[in-house]
């Protein structure tokens, strides 16, 4: 199983989204600095995460939500939780 998760940066409030098969791991990762697109952003909160069954699926879905669409729609899901 795979995740799409989103995080939002607490230093500055943008939002970054990901994929991965371990969400704590990843999360971790990112929080102390192992990230490098993420390390002057943190610390991060986990807000949105979605599961699919198998890696291609959540890639292709996670390359959509990076898109203006996806982003509006990826928004609005998380907004109503």
């Amino acid at each position: 199983m795979h995740y799409i998760y989103v995080l939002k940066s607490e230093k500055d409030g943008k939002l970054y989204i990901g994929c991965t098969s371990n969400i704590e791991n990843r999360l971790y990762y990112h929080n102390s600095g192992k990230v490098l697109s993420t390390k002057s952003r943190r610390p991060f909160i986990l807000i949105f995460t979605e599961l699919y069954p198998d890696r291609y699926q959540a890639f292709e879905k996670e390359r959509y939500y990076k898109t203006a669409k996806g982003k509006r729609e990826l928004k609005s899901k998380f907004e109503n939780q």
